[in-house]
C-alpha cells in the first residue's frame, strides 16, 4: 500500500526516536563496567563461588591451617561489609538503566502499535470502499443486464414481425 513505510526491514525503525536518550548515569567506561559486574552479582556462579570461597576461608581458620581470621571472623566480615556497600549501589545503577531501556522500549513498541492499529484501520476503510464500488458495479451489471435482455427480447419480436410480414408477401 501507498501509506505504509517504505523500509519495512527496518524493525528497529520506532525505535530510532529514543536513541538520543543516554542513561541517567551515562554510557561511559565506567558505567558500563559498573552495570556488566552489578549484573554478575546476581549470577549463580558469583553465588556459588562466594559459598565456596567463604566455606574455605571459614574451614582453614578453624581448623588451624591459617590464623589470619579466628572465630568472630572479622576480616570476613568487613569483607562481606565492603562487598555490600559496593553491590547495592552497582545494583541500584543496573536496575535504574535497565528500568530507563524498558521505558525507552515500552515507548517504542506503544507507538509500533498505534501504527499498526492507523495502519489497519486504512486498510479496513479502502476494503470498505472497494466493496462499495464493486457492490455498485454489479448493481450496474445488473441493471445493464435486463436492458440487453428486454433489447434482445424486442429485437426478437421484431425479428420475428419482420419474419412473418416478409412470408405474407411472398403468399
Amino acid at each position: 500500500m501507498k501509506n505504509e513505510p517504505e523500509n519495512n526491514s527496518n524493525h528497529f525503525r520506532f525505535h530510532l526516536p529514543f536513541t538520543h536518550m543516554f542513561s541517567v548515569f551515562g554510557d561511559d567506561w565506567f558505567a558500563l563496567k559498573a552495570e556488566a559486574f552489578a549484573r554478575f552479582f546476581g549470577t549463580p556462579f558469583f553465588l556459588i563461588s562466594q559459598t565456596v570461597i567463604v566455606v574455605v576461608w571459614i574451614a582453614i581458620n578453624v581448623l588451624g591451617y591459617a590464623g589470619f581470621d579466628l572465630y568472630p571472623f572479622i576480616l570476613l566480615n568487613l569483607a562481606f561489609s565492603l562487598q555490600a556497600a559496593y553491590a547495592a549501589p552497582l545494583i541500584l545503577l543496573a536496575q535504574t538503566r535497565q528500568a530507563d531501556r524498558d521505558k525507552a522500549h515500552a515507548e517504542a513498541d506503544a507507538l509500533h502499535r498505534e501504527a499498526l492499529a492507523a495502519a489497519s484501520e486504512q486498510r479496513e476503510l479502502f476494503a470498505s470502499q472497494q466493496t462499495a464500488q464493486l457492490l455498485e458495479l454489479m448493481q450496474q451489471n445488473t441493471r445493464l443486464t435486463e436492458i440487453t435482455k428486454t433489447l434482445s427480447e424486442r429485437i426478437e419480436a421484431l425479428t420475428r414481425e419482420i419474419h412473418i410480414k416478409l412470408v405474407n408477401e411472398t403468399r
